[in-house]
């Protein structure tokens, strides 16, 4: 008994000794892999988090009054209230198309981006309140253009900076 003891329990040392280092070498191979999946995820990721970003970018530039009055066609024969209308379309359209990039940014950021819509659609709004009875379409769209352009902070500049901010923080 004691002979089979002799020769047992050394094998069963280099057993458990060859297990704990197999185990071990599987163990951090495993891990390896695990990073390098997540270092090709990271990079895909952020490759669509930048169009996403590049995206609301464009939404912020063509929301603005200046661009959205180049793209009205036949703005003289419009009423203030049809041009009012029009512009308030697409602000809609613009911000309703890039709903889907709320997954790939920060919750803050879309809170600004949602807020520099509603307040551009309420800027819309207040000047053409403002608008003197008879005024035409192109006076509007003038008071739209300077009264925008006067105002430093503009809902879409506040948006756009915290935008790049956002940027700035993935590199």
């Amino acid at each position: 008994m004691l002979e089979v003891l002799k020769y047992t329990l050394p094998s069963l040392i280099v057993l458990f000794a060859t297990w704990l280092v197999l185990y071990k070498l599987f163990k951090n191979e495993e891990q390896k892999r695990l990073w390098e999946l997540k270092k090709t995820t990271q990079k895909e990721i952020n490759a669509v988090r930048l169009r996403a970003y590049e995206r609301l970018t464009l939404v912020l530039e063509r929301t603005q009054p200046e661009h959205m009055l180049l793209d009205v066609q036949n703005i003289s024969s419009m009423t203030v209230m049809q041009l009012q209308q029009h512009l308030l379309r697409t602000i809609r359209l613009e911000f309703d198309h890039n709903m889907s990039q709320q997954i790939y940014v920060s919750e803050e950021l879309w809170d600004r981006f949602i807020r520099a819509r509603d307040e551009m659609g309420a800027f819309v709004n207040t000047m053409a309140i403002q608008m003197p009875e008879g005024s035409s379409s192109l006076d509007y769209a003038k008071l739209l253009t300077q009264a925008y352009t006067m105002n430093g902070d503009t809902p879409n500049a506040l948006a756009l900076a915290a935008l790049k901010e956002e940027v700035r923080g993935l590199w």
